[in-house]
Formats: structure tokens, C-alpha cells, sequence
């Protein structure tokens, strides 16, 4: 996995102060899309235990709500099979932070068995997950009113309470 950038003290990509690792490789191609340069999966570099090191490091400060994870695309299969590395670190070494997550895929039709990006590890993604963040972005229902997405078409889910009803429970945030 290749990653584009890490976001120090970010508070526009989620609720709260946030780590945000932008991660490379997306094979949606939105027309509009803020980050073309990141749809190559080889843009920015390589991945590393010391970025691992470094989020993990950098989300023990008191100040942090938690990470955020975007792109690119992170549910692109080589990305999850990273990301869920990450998480379950995160998860045990920080369980008191959130993790938000954006994608360009449908949580209900893409990332459940037999869905697209669907793979071994998905489900141990979004059972780790706070708030995923769904939906290709769509240029001609861009909003910028919204807090936390691009377009009218995304929904902004609560991941516990969707794993829980086994629904699309949708967050008091789409407001």
C-alpha cells in the first residue's frame, strides 16, 4: 500500500481533532474528485511499520478524537489488507479513539459478501469502524453546506449501531 499524506491536528475530515492517513490506489475515478494524483496506486510512497508508528504515536495525545481514513480509496482490496493491520493496533493500543472512514464504494451493496470490495478482511474493518462516510462522489450533487461530505448522494453511517441491526442506521450528522 502506498500512502499520500498524513494529516496532523485535522478537524475537517471528521468530528473532532483527527489524525487523517490518506491512502493511494482508487479505481472509482469521480469526476470532480479533490485528489486525482491519489487514483494511482503507486502515488506518494510505500506504506511503512514507522508511519504505523507514527499515527499510533501521534493518537496517544490527549487531544485526538481519533483517525480518519481516506483517499484514494481504502477499501481498494491491497488497502484493506494493510488497513486492517493498522486498525486492530489502534483498537488495542487506543480503544478510547474513533475511527471514521471515506469511501467511494456502498456499504450495503459493495462491501458486504459478494459485494465488490468485499474480501476477508472487510468485515473486521467495518466492525472497527465509527463512522464510514459512503457513496462515489458526485460532481453534479456537490453541496458545499455539508459538513463531512462532498455530495448529496453520501450518507455519513453509524457503523456500531449498522453492525448492531445488521441496517444502514444513518448518523444525527447527515443533518
Amino acid at each position: 500500500m502506498h500512502i499520500g499524506e498524513i494529516i496532523t491536528d485535522d478537524c475537517a475530515n471528521g468530528e473532532g481533532l483527527r489524525v487523517s492517513l490518506f491512502v493511494s490506489g482508487c479505481t472509482n475515478h469521480c469526476k470532480g474528485c479533490f485528489q486525482p494524483q491519489t487514483w494511482d496506486f503507486d502515488f506518494g510512497k510505500p506504506y511503512t511499520i514507522e508511519d504505523e508508528d507514527f499515527i499510533i504515536k501521534e493518537l496517544s495525545k490527549p487531544y485526538y478524537n481519533g483517525l480518519t481514513i481516506l483517499g484514494g480509496e481504502p477499501f481498494e482490496q491491497p488497502n484493506q489488507r494493510e488497513l486492517v493491520k493498522l486498525i486492530r493496533r489502534m483498537k488495542k493500543e487506543l480503544p478510547e479513539r474513533n475511527i471514521w472512514i471515506y469511501t467511494g464504494f456502498t456499504y450495503d451493496t459493495d462491501l458486504v459478501p459478494g459485494g465488490c470490495r468485499y474480501i476477508e478482511c472487510t468485515d473486521e474493518i467495518l466492525d472497527n469502524t465509527d463512522i464510514l462516510v459512503d457513496g462515489r462522489f458526485i460532481l453534479e450533487k456537490r453541496n458545499l453546506m455539508l459538513r463531512f461530505k462532498g455530495s448529496e448522494n453520501q450518507r455519513i453511517i453509524d457503523m456500531k449501531e449498522s453492525r448492531k441491526n445488521n441496517s444502514v442506521i444513518l448518523s444525527p450528522l447527515n443533518d
